[in-house]
Protein backbone atom coordinates (compact mmCIF):
# COMPACT_ATOMS: atom_id res chain seq x y z
CA UNK A 1 0.00 0.00 0.00
CA UNK A 2 1.22 3.51 -0.78
CA UNK A 3 0.19 6.88 0.64
CA UNK A 4 -0.67 9.92 -1.47
CA UNK A 5 -0.06 13.44 -0.20
CA UNK A 6 -2.82 15.81 -1.34
CA UNK A 7 -2.55 19.39 -0.12
CA UNK A 8 -2.68 19.22 3.66
CA UNK A 9 -4.47 15.86 3.84
CA UNK A 10 -3.40 12.28 3.52
CA UNK A 11 -5.40 9.64 1.62
CA UNK A 12 -4.75 5.99 0.95
CA UNK A 13 -5.56 4.05 -2.20
CA UNK A 14 -8.32 2.41 -0.15
CA UNK A 15 -10.21 5.71 -0.15
CA UNK A 16 -10.44 5.50 -3.93
CA UNK A 17 -11.81 1.98 -3.94
CA UNK A 18 -15.55 1.49 -3.99
CA UNK A 19 -16.86 -0.65 -1.17
CA UNK A 20 -17.62 -4.16 -2.26
CA UNK A 21 -21.26 -4.78 -3.05
CA UNK A 22 -22.67 -7.91 -1.49
CA UNK A 23 -23.84 -10.44 -4.06
CA UNK A 24 -27.59 -10.53 -4.51
CA UNK A 25 -28.98 -13.85 -3.25
CA UNK A 26 -31.53 -15.97 -5.04
CA UNK A 27 -35.11 -14.74 -4.66
CA UNK A 28 -36.75 -16.17 -1.56
CA UNK A 29 -39.83 -18.36 -2.08
CA UNK A 30 -42.18 -20.06 0.37
CA UNK A 31 -44.59 -22.41 -1.44
CA UNK A 32 -47.44 -24.26 0.24
CA UNK A 33 -50.50 -26.25 -0.85
CA UNK A 34 -54.00 -25.60 0.49
CA UNK A 35 -57.65 -26.36 -0.08
CA UNK A 36 -60.79 -24.46 0.80
CA UNK A 37 -64.44 -23.96 -0.06
CA UNK A 38 -65.31 -20.64 -1.66
CA UNK A 39 -68.80 -19.65 -2.78
CA UNK A 40 -69.82 -23.29 -2.78
CA UNK A 41 -66.79 -24.58 -4.71
CA UNK A 42 -64.07 -26.85 -3.32
CA UNK A 43 -60.75 -25.46 -4.53
CA UNK A 44 -57.20 -26.74 -4.27
CA UNK A 45 -54.76 -23.87 -4.53
CA UNK A 46 -51.07 -23.03 -4.21
CA UNK A 47 -49.76 -20.10 -2.22
CA UNK A 48 -46.42 -18.68 -3.35
CA UNK A 49 -45.19 -16.17 -0.82
CA UNK A 50 -42.01 -14.82 -2.29
CA UNK A 51 -39.87 -12.32 -4.08
CA UNK A 52 -39.98 -11.22 -7.70
CA UNK A 53 -36.88 -9.32 -8.79
CA UNK A 54 -37.25 -6.24 -10.96
CA UNK A 55 -34.38 -5.65 -13.38
CA UNK A 56 -33.12 -2.70 -15.40
CA UNK A 57 -32.66 -2.84 -19.19
CA UNK A 58 -29.22 -4.36 -18.65
CA UNK A 59 -30.66 -7.23 -16.65
CA UNK A 60 -29.35 -6.00 -13.30
CA UNK A 61 -31.56 -6.46 -10.25
CA UNK A 62 -33.04 -3.23 -8.90
CA UNK A 63 -35.69 -4.27 -6.39
CA UNK A 64 -37.37 -7.20 -4.72
CA UNK A 65 -41.18 -7.13 -4.76
CA UNK A 66 -42.67 -9.54 -2.24
CA UNK A 67 -46.10 -10.93 -2.97
CA UNK A 68 -48.58 -13.46 -1.71
CA UNK A 69 -49.90 -15.22 -4.83
CA UNK A 70 -52.93 -17.52 -4.54
CA UNK A 71 -53.34 -19.63 -7.67
CA UNK A 72 -55.93 -22.33 -8.26
CA UNK A 73 -54.49 -25.72 -9.20
CA UNK A 74 -55.83 -26.39 -12.69
CA UNK A 75 -54.45 -27.26 -16.09
CA UNK A 76 -55.76 -24.33 -18.13
CA UNK A 77 -54.39 -21.39 -16.15
CA UNK A 78 -54.27 -19.16 -19.25
CA UNK A 79 -58.06 -18.81 -19.13
CA UNK A 80 -58.06 -18.09 -15.41
CA UNK A 81 -58.36 -14.41 -14.37
CA UNK A 82 -55.70 -12.94 -12.10
CA UNK A 83 -56.26 -9.93 -9.84
CA UNK A 84 -53.33 -7.80 -8.69
CA UNK A 85 -54.12 -6.29 -5.28
CA UNK A 86 -52.43 -3.57 -3.27
CA UNK A 87 -53.27 -1.20 -0.44
CA UNK A 88 -52.38 2.47 -0.31
CA UNK A 89 -50.56 4.89 1.94
CA UNK A 90 -48.38 5.55 0.10
CA UNK A 91 -46.41 3.23 2.30
CA UNK A 92 -48.91 0.53 3.19
CA UNK A 93 -48.34 -3.19 2.81
CA UNK A 94 -51.22 -5.30 1.46
CA UNK A 95 -52.17 -6.39 4.99
CA UNK A 96 -55.61 -4.77 4.99
CA UNK A 97 -57.06 -6.23 1.83
CA UNK A 98 -55.24 -9.50 2.44
CA UNK A 99 -56.54 -10.13 5.95
CA UNK A 100 -59.69 -8.02 5.84
CA UNK A 101 -61.55 -9.07 2.74
CA UNK A 102 -60.01 -10.84 -0.24
CA UNK A 103 -57.63 -13.45 1.14
CA UNK A 104 -58.86 -16.96 2.03
CA UNK A 105 -58.33 -16.15 5.72
CA UNK A 106 -59.40 -13.04 7.58
CA UNK A 107 -59.15 -11.48 10.99
CA UNK A 108 -62.42 -10.90 12.80
CA UNK A 109 -62.98 -7.48 14.35
CA UNK A 110 -66.26 -6.05 15.68
CA UNK A 111 -68.65 -4.91 12.93
CA UNK A 112 -70.13 -2.18 15.09
CA UNK A 113 -66.98 -0.03 15.30
CA UNK A 114 -66.07 -1.11 18.81
CA UNK A 115 -62.50 -1.54 20.09
CA UNK A 116 -61.23 -4.92 18.84
CA UNK A 117 -59.70 -5.90 22.15
CA UNK A 118 -56.36 -7.60 22.71
CA UNK A 119 -54.67 -10.76 21.34
CA UNK A 120 -55.40 -13.41 20.41
CA UNK A 121 -57.54 -12.20 17.51
CA UNK A 122 -59.79 -14.73 15.73
CA UNK A 123 -58.56 -15.79 12.27
CA UNK A 124 -61.42 -17.26 10.23
CA UNK A 125 -61.97 -18.85 6.83
CA UNK A 126 -63.22 -16.44 4.18
CA UNK A 127 -65.75 -18.59 2.37
CA UNK A 128 -66.85 -15.56 0.31
CA UNK A 129 -63.36 -14.91 -1.13
CA UNK A 130 -63.29 -14.37 -4.89
CA UNK A 131 -60.67 -17.13 -5.25
CA UNK A 132 -63.28 -19.22 -7.03
CA UNK A 133 -63.31 -16.77 -9.97
CA UNK A 134 -59.80 -15.27 -9.93
CA UNK A 135 -56.26 -15.94 -8.79
CA UNK A 136 -55.07 -13.30 -6.32
CA UNK A 137 -51.67 -11.59 -6.09
CA UNK A 138 -51.24 -9.35 -3.03
CA UNK A 139 -48.40 -6.91 -3.67
CA UNK A 140 -46.18 -5.04 -1.19
CA UNK A 141 -44.39 -2.09 -2.89
CA UNK A 142 -40.74 -1.29 -2.10
CA UNK A 143 -40.32 -0.17 1.51
CA UNK A 144 -43.37 -2.10 2.72
CA UNK A 145 -43.75 -5.69 3.84
CA UNK A 146 -40.69 -7.71 2.82
CA UNK A 147 -40.04 -5.65 -0.36
CA UNK A 148 -36.68 -3.90 -0.63
CA UNK A 149 -34.32 -2.19 -3.08
CA UNK A 150 -31.44 -4.42 -4.21
CA UNK A 151 -27.70 -4.04 -4.75
CA UNK A 152 -26.54 -0.45 -5.10
CA UNK A 153 -30.09 0.80 -5.56
CA UNK A 154 -31.84 2.80 -2.84
CA UNK A 155 -35.45 2.51 -1.77
CA UNK A 156 -35.91 6.23 -2.46
CA UNK A 157 -35.62 5.47 -6.18
CA UNK A 158 -39.04 3.79 -5.95
CA UNK A 159 -40.72 6.26 -3.60
CA UNK A 160 -42.69 8.64 -5.75
CA UNK A 161 -45.95 8.95 -7.64
CA UNK A 162 -44.41 8.10 -11.01
CA UNK A 163 -41.61 5.87 -9.75
CA UNK A 164 -43.99 3.69 -7.76
CA UNK A 165 -46.39 3.29 -10.70
CA UNK A 166 -43.52 2.35 -13.01
CA UNK A 167 -42.26 -0.32 -10.59
CA UNK A 168 -45.72 -1.83 -10.15
CA UNK A 169 -46.29 -1.98 -13.91
CA UNK A 170 -42.86 -3.58 -14.33
CA UNK A 171 -43.74 -6.11 -11.65
CA UNK A 172 -46.97 -7.09 -13.41
CA UNK A 173 -45.14 -7.60 -16.71
CA UNK A 174 -42.45 -9.65 -14.95
CA UNK A 175 -45.00 -11.77 -13.05
CA UNK A 176 -47.20 -12.64 -16.01
CA UNK A 177 -44.08 -13.54 -18.00
CA UNK A 178 -42.60 -15.75 -15.29
CA UNK A 179 -45.93 -17.46 -14.66
CA UNK A 180 -47.07 -17.86 -18.26
CA UNK A 181 -50.12 -15.62 -17.79
CA UNK A 182 -49.88 -13.25 -20.75
CA UNK A 183 -53.25 -14.38 -22.08
CA UNK A 184 -55.08 -14.44 -18.73
CA UNK A 185 -57.82 -11.89 -18.01
CA UNK A 186 -56.28 -9.23 -15.74
CA UNK A 187 -57.67 -6.97 -13.03
CA UNK A 188 -56.22 -4.30 -10.75
CA UNK A 189 -57.69 -3.80 -7.27
CA UNK A 190 -56.49 -1.01 -5.02
CA UNK A 191 -57.56 0.78 -1.87
CA UNK A 192 -57.06 4.51 -1.12
CA UNK A 193 -53.67 5.56 -2.53
CA UNK A 194 -53.83 2.14 -4.16
CA UNK A 195 -56.49 3.64 -6.45
CA UNK A 196 -54.17 6.56 -7.25
CA UNK A 197 -51.57 3.95 -8.16
CA UNK A 198 -54.02 1.77 -10.11
CA UNK A 199 -55.01 4.62 -12.43
CA UNK A 200 -51.37 5.46 -13.15
CA UNK A 201 -50.42 1.80 -13.62
CA UNK A 202 -53.38 1.24 -15.95
CA UNK A 203 -52.15 3.98 -18.26
CA UNK A 204 -48.61 2.55 -18.33
CA UNK A 205 -49.88 -0.97 -19.03
CA UNK A 206 -52.34 0.06 -21.73
CA UNK A 207 -50.29 2.80 -23.41
CA UNK A 208 -46.64 1.87 -22.94
CA UNK A 209 -46.48 -1.89 -22.37
CA UNK A 210 -49.39 -3.12 -24.55
CA UNK A 211 -50.81 -5.08 -21.63
CA UNK A 212 -54.59 -4.92 -21.69
CA UNK A 213 -56.76 -4.99 -18.59
CA UNK A 214 -60.27 -6.42 -18.16
CA UNK A 215 -61.23 -4.30 -15.15
CA UNK A 216 -60.17 -2.13 -12.24
CA UNK A 217 -61.66 -2.07 -8.74
CA UNK A 218 -61.31 1.13 -6.72
CA UNK A 219 -61.93 0.76 -2.99
CA UNK A 220 -62.14 4.21 -1.35
CA UNK A 221 -61.24 6.15 -4.48
CA UNK A 222 -58.49 8.80 -4.34
CA UNK A 223 -57.59 10.04 -7.81
CA UNK A 224 -58.00 13.82 -7.67
CA UNK A 225 -56.88 14.93 -4.21
CA UNK A 226 -58.60 18.32 -4.28
CA UNK A 227 -61.87 16.68 -3.27
CA UNK A 228 -60.24 14.78 -0.40
CA UNK A 229 -58.10 17.58 1.07
CA UNK A 230 -60.37 19.40 3.57
CA UNK A 231 -57.41 20.76 5.51
CA UNK A 232 -56.23 22.99 2.63
CA UNK A 233 -57.37 26.55 3.28
CA UNK A 234 -59.58 28.11 0.61
CA UNK A 235 -60.34 24.72 -1.00
CA UNK A 236 -64.02 25.20 -1.80
CA UNK A 237 -64.32 21.81 -3.52
CA UNK A 238 -63.71 19.85 -0.31
CA UNK A 239 -66.58 21.67 1.41
CA UNK A 240 -68.84 20.27 -1.30
CA UNK A 241 -67.46 16.73 -1.55
CA UNK A 242 -67.41 16.19 2.23
CA UNK A 243 -70.95 17.30 3.02
CA UNK A 244 -72.79 14.03 2.19
CA UNK A 245 -70.31 12.01 4.30
CA UNK A 246 -70.77 14.43 7.19
CA UNK A 247 -74.52 13.96 6.79
CA UNK A 248 -74.13 10.17 6.94
CA UNK A 249 -72.00 10.42 10.10
CA UNK A 250 -74.49 12.78 11.73
CA UNK A 251 -77.31 10.31 11.08
CA UNK A 252 -75.23 7.41 12.41
CA UNK A 253 -74.51 9.22 15.68
CA UNK A 254 -78.09 10.36 16.21
CA UNK A 255 -77.49 14.06 15.58
CA UNK A 256 -80.23 14.46 12.96
CA UNK A 257 -83.73 14.85 14.43
CA UNK A 258 -86.03 13.44 13.40
CA UNK A 259 -83.90 10.56 12.10
CA UNK A 260 -84.35 10.17 8.31
CA UNK A 261 -86.45 7.16 7.36
CA UNK A 262 -84.13 6.37 4.45
CA UNK A 263 -80.40 7.15 4.60
CA UNK A 264 -79.85 6.97 0.84
CA UNK A 265 -82.66 9.46 0.21
CA UNK A 266 -81.25 11.83 2.84
CA UNK A 267 -77.80 11.62 1.24
CA UNK A 268 -79.27 12.36 -2.18
CA UNK A 269 -80.75 15.52 -0.70
CA UNK A 270 -77.34 16.37 0.79
CA UNK A 271 -75.69 15.94 -2.63
CA UNK A 272 -78.24 18.23 -4.26
CA UNK A 273 -77.90 20.89 -1.58
CA UNK A 274 -74.09 20.78 -1.76
CA UNK A 275 -73.95 21.31 -5.52
CA UNK A 276 -77.01 23.45 -6.15
CA UNK A 277 -76.93 25.76 -3.12
CA UNK A 278 -73.78 25.49 -1.00
CA UNK A 279 -71.27 25.71 -3.84
CA UNK A 280 -72.75 28.92 -5.37
CA UNK A 281 -72.97 30.46 -1.90
CA UNK A 282 -69.32 29.75 -1.09
CA UNK A 283 -68.25 30.99 -4.50
CA UNK A 284 -69.85 34.37 -3.75
CA UNK A 285 -67.77 34.77 -0.58
CA UNK A 286 -68.52 37.93 1.39
CA UNK A 287 -70.87 39.27 -1.30
CA UNK A 288 -73.56 36.81 -0.19
CA UNK A 289 -76.68 38.53 1.17
CA UNK A 290 -77.89 37.97 4.73
CA UNK A 291 -81.01 36.03 3.81
CA UNK A 292 -79.05 33.57 1.66
CA UNK A 293 -76.37 33.23 4.36
CA UNK A 294 -78.97 32.34 6.97
CA UNK A 295 -80.68 29.87 4.65
CA UNK A 296 -77.41 28.08 3.87
CA UNK A 297 -76.46 28.07 7.57
CA UNK A 298 -79.75 26.48 8.60
CA UNK A 299 -79.58 23.87 5.84
CA UNK A 300 -76.03 23.01 6.86
CA UNK A 301 -77.25 22.56 10.42
CA UNK A 302 -80.01 20.29 9.09
CA UNK A 303 -77.56 18.04 7.22
CA UNK A 304 -74.61 18.03 9.65
CA UNK A 305 -76.20 18.16 13.10
CA UNK A 306 -73.94 21.06 14.04
CA UNK A 307 -75.30 24.19 15.71
CA UNK A 308 -76.10 27.29 13.66
CA UNK A 309 -73.77 29.31 15.88
CA UNK A 310 -70.82 27.03 15.06
CA UNK A 311 -71.62 27.22 11.35
CA UNK A 312 -71.76 31.01 11.61
CA UNK A 313 -68.32 31.05 13.25
CA UNK A 314 -67.04 28.76 10.49
CA UNK A 315 -68.39 31.20 7.88
CA UNK A 316 -70.38 28.34 6.28
CA UNK A 317 -67.13 26.44 5.65
CA UNK A 318 -67.22 23.22 7.65
CA UNK A 319 -63.84 21.57 7.31
CA UNK A 320 -64.12 17.78 7.31
CA UNK A 321 -61.55 17.14 10.05
CA UNK A 322 -63.01 19.93 12.20
CA UNK A 323 -66.35 18.17 11.86
CA UNK A 324 -64.80 14.99 13.29
CA UNK A 325 -63.94 16.88 16.47
CA UNK A 326 -67.08 19.01 16.67
CA UNK A 327 -69.93 16.56 16.04
CA UNK A 328 -69.77 14.88 19.49
CA UNK A 329 -67.87 17.60 21.35
CA UNK A 330 -70.74 17.85 23.84
CA UNK A 331 -69.95 14.25 24.84
CA UNK A 332 -66.18 14.78 24.91
CA UNK A 333 -65.70 12.44 21.94
CA UNK A 334 -64.08 12.67 18.51
CA UNK A 335 -65.25 10.52 15.62
CA UNK A 336 -62.94 8.60 13.31
CA UNK A 337 -61.59 9.95 10.05
CA UNK A 338 -61.05 6.63 8.31
CA UNK A 339 -64.36 5.44 9.70
CA UNK A 340 -66.70 7.98 11.28
CA UNK A 341 -68.57 5.24 13.13
CA UNK A 342 -65.66 4.94 15.59
CA UNK A 343 -65.27 7.30 18.53
CA UNK A 344 -62.42 8.13 20.89
CA UNK A 345 -62.26 10.00 24.18
CA UNK A 346 -59.32 12.37 23.77
CA UNK A 347 -57.56 14.33 26.50
CA UNK A 348 -57.88 17.74 24.86
CA UNK A 349 -61.52 18.58 24.18
CA UNK A 350 -60.74 22.12 23.02
CA UNK A 351 -58.69 21.37 19.92
CA UNK A 352 -60.15 22.02 16.47
CA UNK A 353 -59.23 18.61 15.02
CA UNK A 354 -58.67 15.13 16.49
CA UNK A 355 -55.23 14.24 17.82
CA UNK A 356 -55.74 10.61 16.97
CA UNK A 357 -57.84 8.81 14.37
CA UNK A 358 -60.24 6.54 16.22
CA UNK A 359 -60.53 4.40 13.09
CA UNK A 360 -56.98 3.03 13.40
CA UNK A 361 -57.92 1.05 16.51
CA UNK A 362 -58.10 -2.12 14.41
CA UNK A 363 -54.51 -1.89 13.09
CA UNK A 364 -52.91 -4.15 15.76
CA UNK A 365 -55.45 -6.88 15.05
CA UNK A 366 -54.62 -6.88 11.33
CA UNK A 367 -50.85 -6.89 11.86
CA UNK A 368 -50.96 -9.62 14.50
CA UNK A 369 -53.25 -11.81 12.42
CA UNK A 370 -51.14 -11.48 9.27
CA UNK A 371 -47.86 -12.29 10.98
CA UNK A 372 -49.40 -15.29 12.72
CA UNK A 373 -51.08 -16.56 9.55
CA UNK A 374 -48.11 -16.30 7.18
CA UNK A 375 -45.87 -18.15 9.62
CA UNK A 376 -48.26 -20.89 10.75
CA UNK A 377 -50.20 -21.48 7.51
CA UNK A 378 -47.88 -20.29 4.74
CA UNK A 379 -44.57 -21.36 6.29
CA UNK A 380 -42.95 -17.94 5.95
CA UNK A 381 -40.06 -18.26 8.40
CA UNK A 382 -37.66 -15.44 7.57
CA UNK A 383 -35.44 -13.17 9.61
CA UNK A 384 -36.34 -10.13 7.48
CA UNK A 385 -38.61 -7.59 9.21
CA UNK A 386 -42.07 -7.24 7.68
CA UNK A 387 -42.57 -3.48 7.36
CA UNK A 388 -46.14 -2.62 8.35
CA UNK A 389 -46.13 0.35 8.85
CA UNK A 390 -43.63 1.07 6.10
CA UNK A 391 -39.98 2.05 6.21
CA UNK A 392 -39.91 5.06 8.54
CA UNK A 393 -38.22 7.23 5.89
CA UNK A 394 -40.76 6.56 3.15
CA UNK A 395 -43.34 9.21 3.96
CA UNK A 396 -40.87 12.09 4.29
CA UNK A 397 -38.96 11.10 1.16
CA UNK A 398 -41.93 10.39 -1.10
CA UNK A 399 -41.82 12.45 -4.31
CA UNK A 400 -45.07 13.85 -5.68
CA UNK A 401 -43.33 15.62 -8.58
CA UNK A 402 -44.78 15.11 -12.04
CA UNK A 403 -42.00 17.02 -13.79
CA UNK A 404 -38.28 16.16 -14.09
CA UNK A 405 -36.06 17.32 -11.23
CA UNK A 406 -34.25 20.00 -13.19
CA UNK A 407 -37.35 21.63 -14.64
CA UNK A 408 -39.75 24.19 -13.22
CA UNK A 409 -42.70 22.67 -11.39
CA UNK A 410 -45.56 24.34 -9.58
CA UNK A 411 -46.99 21.97 -6.95
CA UNK A 412 -50.62 21.07 -7.47
CA UNK A 413 -53.15 18.58 -6.21
CA UNK A 414 -52.23 14.98 -6.96
CA UNK A 415 -54.42 13.79 -9.83
CA UNK A 416 -54.23 10.51 -11.75
CA UNK A 417 -57.78 10.76 -13.09
CA UNK A 418 -56.31 11.86 -16.44
CA UNK A 419 -54.26 8.64 -16.50
CA UNK A 420 -57.41 6.61 -15.96
CA UNK A 421 -59.20 8.57 -18.67
CA UNK A 422 -56.44 7.79 -21.16
CA UNK A 423 -56.45 4.07 -20.25
CA UNK A 424 -60.22 3.92 -20.69
CA UNK A 425 -59.99 5.63 -24.08
CA UNK A 426 -57.29 3.24 -25.26
CA UNK A 427 -59.30 0.24 -24.05
CA UNK A 428 -63.04 0.93 -24.44
CA UNK A 429 -63.88 -2.53 -23.04
CA UNK A 430 -62.20 -1.65 -19.74
CA UNK A 431 -64.58 -0.87 -16.87
CA UNK A 432 -64.12 0.35 -13.31
CA UNK A 433 -65.99 -0.73 -10.18
CA UNK A 434 -65.96 2.03 -7.53
CA UNK A 435 -66.61 0.87 -3.96
CA UNK A 436 -67.19 3.60 -1.36
CA UNK A 437 -68.03 3.64 2.34
CA UNK A 438 -70.65 6.11 3.52
CA UNK A 439 -68.65 6.96 6.68
CA UNK A 440 -65.24 7.64 5.12
CA UNK A 441 -63.93 11.12 6.07
CA UNK A 442 -60.62 10.56 4.26
CA UNK A 443 -61.85 9.69 0.76
CA UNK A 444 -65.53 10.72 0.75
CA UNK A 445 -67.92 8.91 -1.57
CA UNK A 446 -69.18 12.11 -3.17
CA UNK A 447 -65.61 12.92 -4.18
CA UNK A 448 -65.51 9.63 -6.12
CA UNK A 449 -68.58 10.76 -8.05
CA UNK A 450 -67.21 14.28 -8.54
CA UNK A 451 -63.88 12.94 -9.83
CA UNK A 452 -65.04 10.13 -12.06
CA UNK A 453 -67.89 12.10 -13.61
CA UNK A 454 -65.30 14.50 -15.09
CA UNK A 455 -61.87 14.30 -16.77
CA UNK A 456 -63.31 12.98 -20.03
CA UNK A 457 -64.28 9.69 -18.37
CA UNK A 458 -67.26 8.00 -20.00
CA UNK A 459 -70.13 7.26 -17.62
CA UNK A 460 -70.80 3.81 -19.12
CA UNK A 461 -67.33 2.62 -18.06
CA UNK A 462 -67.86 3.39 -14.34
CA UNK A 463 -69.99 1.43 -11.86
CA UNK A 464 -70.64 2.71 -8.32
CA UNK A 465 -71.39 0.67 -5.19
CA UNK A 466 -71.90 2.01 -1.65
CA UNK A 467 -71.46 0.34 1.73
CA UNK A 468 -72.33 1.00 5.36
CA UNK A 469 -68.74 1.30 6.49
CA UNK A 470 -65.76 3.61 6.32
CA UNK A 471 -62.47 3.67 4.43
CA UNK A 472 -62.01 -0.06 5.02
CA UNK A 473 -65.72 -0.78 4.71
CA UNK A 474 -65.05 -4.53 4.93
CA UNK A 475 -64.56 -4.40 8.71
CA UNK A 476 -68.35 -4.20 8.81
CA UNK A 477 -69.44 -7.80 8.26
CA UNK A 478 -72.42 -6.98 6.06
CA UNK A 479 -70.37 -4.58 3.94
CA UNK A 480 -67.58 -7.17 3.61
CA UNK A 481 -69.92 -9.79 2.20
CA UNK A 482 -71.53 -7.25 -0.13
CA UNK A 483 -68.15 -5.99 -1.36
CA UNK A 484 -66.97 -9.51 -2.19
CA UNK A 485 -70.26 -10.30 -3.92
CA UNK A 486 -70.07 -7.14 -6.02
CA UNK A 487 -66.40 -7.69 -6.92
CA UNK A 488 -67.08 -11.28 -7.89
CA UNK A 489 -70.00 -10.22 -10.11
CA UNK A 490 -67.79 -7.54 -11.72
CA UNK A 491 -65.06 -10.06 -12.58
CA UNK A 492 -67.61 -12.44 -14.08
CA UNK A 493 -69.15 -9.58 -16.04
CA UNK A 494 -65.77 -8.55 -17.46
CA UNK A 495 -64.68 -12.08 -18.43
CA UNK A 496 -67.76 -13.25 -20.35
Amino acid sequence: MYILFIGNTYATDKAKTKPETKPIPEAQQFVSEHKGRFNGQNINYTVTAGETYLRDKNGQETASIFTFAYTKNEKNQQARPVTFIWNGGPGSASTWLHMGAFGPKRVKVPSDAQFPGTPPYPILDTSESILDVSDLVFIDPVGTGFSRALGEHKSKEFWGLQQDAASMAAFIRTWITANGRWNSPRFLLGESYGTTRAAAVAKILEKDLSISLNGIVFISQALDYQGSSPYVKDNIIAHITYLPTMAAAAVYHGKINPKPENLESFLSQARAFATDELMPALFKGNTIDTATHNHIRDRLAHFTGLTPSYIDRAQLRIQGFHFAKELLRDKGLSIGLLDARYTIDEVDNLKATPDHDAGVAISPAFNSALMSYIRSDLGVDWDRTYLAPADDELSDQWSWRTAPINTAWEPTYVNTAHDLSKALRINPALKVLVASGYYDLVTPFFDAEYTLNRHGIKAEQIQYQYYHGGHAMYVNETARVDLLRDTRAFILQQTK
